[in-house]
């Protein structure tokens, strides 16, 4: 398992930690150059951050990319990354945040499933077990189909009926909005288009989903899978459910929510770029293919 740094910098302290945990489980860890590396809120520059992540996919020994956090500044790397000897050397990268521009650049220029899943911050003793098993298993099994579901007692809410099948794109709404209007931006036609946030109120979430309507990614989409808005407070009266009522059931696409996936307590391993089955009908979401695979 290879240790980066990629957006904002994490105390070595918690590092540490975190990847003692990562060995008391019997992995084995390599890390980054720049793992500890610090420049305000960035770990160094973006082209030390990109080469730690080649040096990951070079060494045949790391099997699985896990960075240490997100944070702001992972687009800045992916100019300066290799995306043929990327696509010749495929590895399982996983993480969330800010994490989900790398995800899903590098799911739309190799053709990499990812995986919105565990960042290296999340390996300790008190990460629900429920996160454990699904890492585990979407990067263990190559068994399919197979039914996203949530932790016992919080069910995925169907808003919009239909059925929508394409491969699965997105996560954190604020780092993909930053992606518009570059040769980096998602790509959702015909896809399934997965969001999350936190720690916005809710009229800039708002703001963020209306640039991505008015980009055009909600009429292209096939369907619409929603992640929380974790301590997302309420604006002007709204919250995040009367925007999801108000703004995003009127669009009219199959549309299920409260995919415990992303910041909140608990995290379901979705597959970035797999063909997935969202049925809005049902409240069921199927995985049609591994969720590590390489086309």
């Amino acid at each position: 398992m290879g240790i980066v740094t990629l957006g904002s910098p994490l105390a070595a302290e918690t590092i540490d930690a975190r990847i003692a945990y990562l060995r008391s489980l019997g992995l084995n860890v390599v890390t980054g150059r720049n793992v500890y590396a610090a420049d305000g809120f960035l770990a160094g520059n973006a082209r030390d951050r990109a080469a730690d992540l080649m040096a990951m996919f070079a060494d045949p020994n790391v099997r699985l990319i896990l960075p240490s956090r997100g944070g702001v500044g992972v687009e800045g790397i992916l100019p300066y990354l290799d995306y043929r000897f990327i696509l010749m050397n495929p590895k399982i990268v996983s993480g969330y945040s800010d994490i989900t521009v790398l995800l899903n650049a590098l799911t739309q220029l190799t053709g990499l499933v990812t995986l919105h899943s565990l960042l290296l911050i999340d390996f300790k003793p008190d990460t629900p077990s429920y996160n454990f098993e699904q890492f585990f298993t979407a990067t263990s099994s190559v068994a399919s189909p197979r039914i996203i579901t949530n932790p016992p007692g919080m069910p995925l809410m169907p808003k919009v009926p239909g059925n929508a099948t394409g491969p699965i794109v997105g996560g954190n709404l604020t780092s993909l909005v930053g992606t518009l209007g570059t040769p980096f931006e998602i790509d959702t036609r015909g896809k399934i288009l997965f969001l999350e946030d936190v720690h916005e109120p809710v009229n800039t979430v708002f703001r963020y989903m209306e640039h991505l309507r008015s980009a055009g990614k909600f009429r292209d989409c096939a369907g619409l899978l929603l992640g929380g808005c974790d301590n997302c407070p309420d604006a002007y009266g709204k919250s995040y459910e009367d925007l999801i009522n108000e703004f995003l059931v009127p669009i009219g696409k199959p549309l299920i929510a409260n995919l415990a996936s992303g910041h909140g307590t608990f995290k379901a391993a979705i597959p970035i770029g797999a063909n997935a089955n969202l049925d809005a009908n049902t409240g069921t979401v199927t995985l049609l293919e591994p969720a590590v695979a390489y086309r």
